[in-house]
């Protein structure tokens, strides 16, 4: 696929987010870790309007390094993050776990990753290295790497990526390097960029599940709802149909 047919061309949709500047959001995002509990942000509870395209949240691609879970999964969660938000991280480490175990390794769930660097040079270098990592099939070890409590704060400089990375297990620096460098890797991320700002996220982490908005590092309960009803909830022509092939969720 060219590079061209990857540019982004969906349908907008408008995310209700709380009333903070995004400077705000990013610099509290940084420091969660430091702060406790994660900020309840506002979860938003529309959904969009039947003019709204499946087509504009999943991109649904066999062999996604920056995705996890069957692409026929009934369920889609589009995770727009940045590598030096704290919530981000919390998120990664207390809550996605779990998600992957109830509902991806069961066949319910696909989690798509899109880049969403806000928070200056370092985070757009980790996702540089990040969409590198996953050139060579090491995109979810390097992202649990970079999440591991605390490394926020330590910085993504290159020499660190580096080593990130081949902790990560990639078994090619100098290809690593060359990707993570490439105008190839510039116009992946700007994608996801230009696809987040087309649907309104302002701030990290912002999540689609089948379209519904949550921002924010909610609790567990608050994504389980939210993907059970998503799996429950009937779609038009444009998006996913449950067969009866269709995993349900563990207790259904």
């Amino acid at each position: 696929m060219s590079d061209e047919s990857r540019t982004v061309n969906r349908s907008p949709v408008v995310i209700a987010v709380v009333a903070i500047i995004v400077l705000a959001l990013g610099f509290a995002s940084f420091v969660a870790d430091m702060t406790g509990p994660a900020q309840r942000s506002q979860e938003v509870e529309s959904w969009p309007g039947d003019d709204v395209m499946w087509e504009a949240y999943g991109r649904l691609e066999e062999g996604d390094p920056l995705a996890v879970g069957r692409v026929d999964a009934p369920v889609v969660m589009i995770e727009y993050a940045d590598f030096r938000c704290g919530y981000c991280g919390k998120f990664a480490r207390d809550i996605e776990p779990e998600l992957i175990r109830r509902y991806v390794d069961t066949g319910v769930l696909r989690i798509e990753w899109r880049n969403f660097p806000v928070l200056g040079a370092e985070s757009e270098d980790a996702a540089r290295a990040g969409w590198a990592a996953g050139q060579q099939g090491r995109f979810w070890e390097f992202h649990s790497l970079a999440y591991a409590r605390g490394a926020e704060f330590e910085g993504f400089s290159e020499s660190r990526l580096k080593k990130l990375a081949k902790k990560a297990g990639v078994s090619d620096p100098d290809r690593f390097a060359t990707d993570m460098h490439s105008r190839v890797a510039d116009g992946w991320i700007g994608n996801d960029q230009g696809e987040a700002e087309k649907l309104g996220v302002v701030s990290t982490p912002t999540f689609l599940i089948n379209g519904r908005p949550i921002v924010g590092a909610q609790s567990l309960d608050v994504f389980v709802e939210a993907i059970e009803d998503a799996h429950d909830r009937p779609w038009g022509p444009a998006g996913p149909s449950r067969g009866a092939d269709s995993p349900s969720p563990p207790g259904h």
